[in-house]
This record gives C-alpha cells, structure tokens and sequence, in this order.
C-alpha cells in the first residue's frame, strides 16, 4: 500500500469517528475584481446572525481581502501550524461578530510538499476546525491557476460570483470548462451555485446568470443553479474603504438585504445537502492526495 492510500484510509477513519463535520462551501470566480472575498465575507456576517458558526478560510493567499475587509491583520496563517506547530485555535483570527477567518499564506502553496506526519497533523488540526464551525466559507483567488482548480474540483458545494461584464462571462466559463475536464471532479454531486453581482436588479441578474447556464449545458452538458443577485450599491463601496462588511456598517442598504435574502437561501437549502457531510479536513486532504 502506497502512501498516499494509507493517508486516504486514515482520513476515511478519522471522519467515520467524527459524528459532526461542517459544511464546506467554496466563494470562487473566473477572474478578479467581480466582489468574491466582499460577498464571502457579508455573507458570513448573515449567516452568523442566523446563529451560524462562521469561519472563512481565505485560500487567496495572494491577496489576502477578507483581512483587509475585517481591518483585522491574523498573528499566525497556515504555514505556522504545517511548519511552527502551531495549534488550529492559535492560527484562527476573530473578525466582527466571533466570525474566525484563518490566512493560508504561503501554507496552501507548500501542502504539495509536506511528509506524511506534517499531513497526518494538518488533517488532525483540520478535524478539530469542522467541531468548531457550522459552516466554513472557502475564499480561493481568481482564474484557474492550479492552486485554485484543485480547490474547486474537491468542493461538493461552490458559490460562482459572476458579473455582467462580458470578461466575467469568459473567465467563469473557462473555470467551469477546466473543471468539468478534470478527471477528479464529481460532476453528478458537485452543487453549483451562481450569484450574480453589481447588476442593476432581479432581471439582469437572471440574463447574467442565464447566458452562463446556456453555454454550460450547451457545451458542457452541466447544469448551474441561480441563488440569487446582488445589485450595485454605493454603500459597498463606503464599506470597503472603511474596512467593514457594508452588512455590519449599513443593515438596512439593498446590498445587505441581498446578502441576507442570499443566506436565508442557502441554509434552507441545507436539506440539499447530503447527510453525511465530509468537512474541510476531507476536502483539503483531497487537494493534496490528488497530487501524491
């Protein structure tokens, strides 16, 4: 038995004795700039007041926005529990409202490398993490690089943020295409959720999600599902530069109460999900198997 079977038959294990892991829900785009980490984060804000626990796991190493959007700056990130020992709770940054988001920094770019005991404490440190949230938000960064695909090939559950700009359009369908061609992704229980951003209303939102979903089934033979939209709004943009999810600074702007009718929609459809859920430790241990 190689390696990489005997750490499979160990996370099969683990999560046969976990009788809770949470839902895992990977925010993606095909290209930067159409509101990913904005929408991630005021939708863990909702969900938290719907009496969720919330952490976001911000995989955008890059970037880092759902930091710069919680004006909070995280002690430690994934690379100092792989590398420095460092516990889960150690590396967990509290945002507003005891929403946790931890920092994958340079972490997600070494998971490919690790021995098989650096994997062994990932996956036992990631286990801990599905007892301490309800829900985990996954933040990936843009396009299809393979930090990024792999991501999203192992999701069961992906949130595609999409915009009228017809660049939007192109990128997304070049992810989906990439993903549908990926040998791992399972294609009959992947779950695809479109939201459509900064669009004027409900009709363009559904014309932006409808031109996706027809060259998807055309050319992919897949099938997208719309959960909802969220309108432009100057508020948002308020909120940015002050550093605060616009759901926490302005409740009552029609961007926040798109974020929230946006929550409310995915945990009623919580029912859709399958029993048994696999958790974060599952999905990331599966990013880096693919590789061994």
């Amino acid at each position: 038995m190689d390696q990489a079977q005997q750490l499979r038959n160990m996370i099969k294990l683990k999560n046969q004795q976990s009788d809770s892991n949470a839902r895992v829900i990977t925010v993606s785009s095909g290209k930067g700039g159409v509101g990913k980490s904005n929408t991630a984060v005021n939708l863990a804000v909702c969900l938290r007041r719907m009496g969720k626990r919330v952490i976001i796991f911000d995989a955008d190493f890059g970037l880092a926005n759902v930091e710069v959007m919680f004006g909070a700056v995280p002690k430690y990130n994934l690379s100092d529990l792989i590398y420095r020992g460092k516990k889960i709770q150690d590396i967990i940054t509290e945002g507003p409202m005891e929403i946790g988001f931890i920092s994958g920094g340079s972490g997600i770019t070494g998971v490919n490398n690790l021995s098989r005991d650096q994997i062994a404490f990932l996956i036992h440190n990631l286990k801990e993490l599905d007892q301490l949230a309800d829900i985990i938000l996954i933040d990936t960064g843009a396009g299809i690089p393979d930090s990024v695909l792999e991501f999203v090939v192992a999701s069961p559950e992906i949130l595609m943020i999409l915009t009228s700009d017809p660049s939007s359009l192109t990128d997304s369908y070049s992810l989906l295409k990439a993903l549908h061609r990926n040998p791992n992704f399972d294609r009959e229980h992947a779950v695809i959720k479109v939201i459509a951003n900064k669009v004027s209303g409900r009709e363009e939102g559904y014309q932006v999600f409808d031109k996706l979903n027809s060259v998807v089934q055309q050319f992919l033979h897949g099938d997208l599902s719309y959960l909802g939209m969220i309108p432009r709004d100057s508020a948002i943009e308020r909120a940015i530069r002050q550093q605060f999810p616009v759901s926490i600074l302005n409740p009552q702007a029609k961007s926040s109460k798109a974020f929230e009718s946006l929550a409310v929609r995915l945990v009623n459809n919580e029912v859709e999900q399958p029993e048994e859920r696999t958790g974060i430790a599952y999905l990331l241990s599966n990013v880096i198997l693919r590789k061994a």
